[in-house]
């Protein structure tokens, strides 16, 4: 088997990978992250994926690569990561009572074939009506600024859910493991 590599320097995505019990090393990808005019949602997800791949291909040579990337979609607005509460305030505020597709892009790449495997698994998070106090004490608890939608649902954030629509839960988080085992199979990797 290939040696994996996680190209993220997501904590969370790293757990998720520890899952499926296979070595892998990560490494952050140095890619502008800008979407491209015209780009739609999944558009941006499928490329940045492959494109954090792909960056890491000329060091590490004769591997799988796994690129991921991940954005929340409330209407036609992509809301990103908030980094500061006010923002993350005001992302919670406006999916109240509403649904939020998160659509995250997956890709595995095999650096020394060049070969890849792109997808984009969408998961919808549906919101409960939640009010300025009730956010400003999920933020003050949980602090999820460094979260596409600003909540963690591997923790509190569930708790703004009604509801969820989705084929694979780990996605919300950001990391698609049934798509990913799938694709780790196509490439004969042996996943216990």
């Amino acid at each position: 088997m290939l040696p994996l590599v996680l190209a993220s320097s997501s904590p969370y995505r790293r757990e998720l990978l520890e899952r499926l019990r296979l070595p892998f090393t990560w490494s952050a990808p140095a890619i502008d992250e800008s979407r491209h005019p015209e780009e739609s949602a999944e558009q941006l997800v499928r490329r940045l994926a492959l494109e954090k791949a792909r960056a890491l291909a000329d060091q590490h040579p004769n591997h799988l690569i796994i690129g991921s990337d991940q954005v929340a979609v409330l209407g036609e607005q992509i809301l990103g990561k908030p980094h500061s509460f006010d923002r993350a305030r005001n992302q919670l505020l406006a999916a109240s009572g509403t649904s939020v597709s998160f659509l995250t892009g997956l890709a595995l790449l095999n650096s020394e074939t060049g070969q890849h495997q792109v997808d984009c698994v969408p998961f919808t998070v549906h919101f409960r009506d939640l009010d300025e106090a009730r956010i400003s004490r999920y933020l003050k608890a949980e602090q999820p600024y460094d979260c596409a939608g600003s909540f963690k649902a591997e923790g509190l954030g569930v708790s703004l859910f009604r509801t969820t629509e989705g084929t694979d839960a780990t996605s919300l988080v950001g990391l698609p493991l049934i798509r990913l085992v799938d694709m780790l199979l196509a490439e004969g990797v042996q996943i216990p």
